[in-house]
C-alpha cells in the first residue's frame, strides 16, 4: 500500500488535486471534509458550545469564526479539539482500506502537524498568495480570515523541504491535470 499525502497552503487547490489524483486510483481521505462533518455532529456542537461558551441558538461555525477573528489564540484552542478527532478518523480510514494499492490523503496542515512519517509520498500544491486569496474570496471567504489562516501556516519554502513533489497550481485545470498525472504515474 502506498499512502500519498496531498498538502499545500490555504486555497492552493488541494481538493481539486486530490480528486484528480484519487479518481479510479484509490480511496481519498479529506481532512477538510471530515471537519465539515464534525460541525454537523450534534455532540461535537455541544462540546464547542461548552468549551467556547456559545449561546445554543447561534450558528456554531459562524460564531467560532467571529471569535477566532477577534482573538487569535482561540484557533489554537479549537485545533486542540479538532485535530485529535481528525487523526483518529485518518487512522480508521487507513485501517479500513489497508488492502488497497493506493490511499490518498488531503491534509492541509500535514507538515505543520508533523505527519510526514505517515506517508510514503507527499505532494505539495503551490500557488502565489494573491492567486490563493483570489480563489478564497471567490468561494465566499473573507480576506481577514484568509490572512489569519495563511499566517498560521509555515511558508511554502519550509513545507516544500518535506515534500517529494511540488506542483505549481497557478495556471489552468488542464495544466494541473497533466502535471498531477505525470507524478502519479510513478506510483499508481
Amino acid at each position: 500500500m502506498i499512502k500519498i499525502g496531498i498538502t499545500g497552503s490555504i486555497a492552493s487547490g488541494k481538493t481539486t488535486a486530490s480528486e484528480i489524483l484519487s479518481r479510479k486510483r484509490g480511496p481519498l481521505f479529506s481532512a477538510d471534509k471530515e471537519v465539515k462533518k464534525l460541525y454537523k455532529n450534534k455532540s461535537f456542537q455541544r462540546l464547542l458550545i461548552k468549551k467556547f461558551n456559545i449561546k445554543k441558538k447561534t450558528n456554531v461555525k459562524n460564531f467560532l469564526k467571529k471569535i477566532i477573528l477577534k482573538n487569535k489564540t482561540s484557533i489554537k484552542k479549537l485545533e486542540k479539539i479538532i485535530h485529535p478527532l481528525i487523526r483518529k478518523k485518518m487512522k480508521d480510514f487507513s485501517r479500513k482500506n489497508k488492502k488497497k494499492k493506493n490511499l490518498f490523503y488531503e491534509i492541509p496542515l500535514l507538515v505543520e502537524n508533523k505527519l510526514m512519517k505517515h506517508f510514503n509520498v507527499i505532494i505539495f500544491l503551490k500557488a502565489k498568495k494573491w492567486v490563493r486569496l483570489k480563489r478564497f474570496k471567490l468561494k465566499g471567504g473573507e480576506e481577514k480570515l484568509f490572512n489569519l489562516m495563511n499566517n498560521r501556516q509555515l511558508s511554502d519554502t519550509k513545507k516544500i523541504k518535506y515534500c517529494d513533489h511540488v506542483i505549481d497550481n497557478e495556471k489552468n485545470l488542464n495544466t494541473l491535470k497533466k502535471d498531477l498525472l505525470n507524478v502519479i504515474r510513478l506510483y499508481a
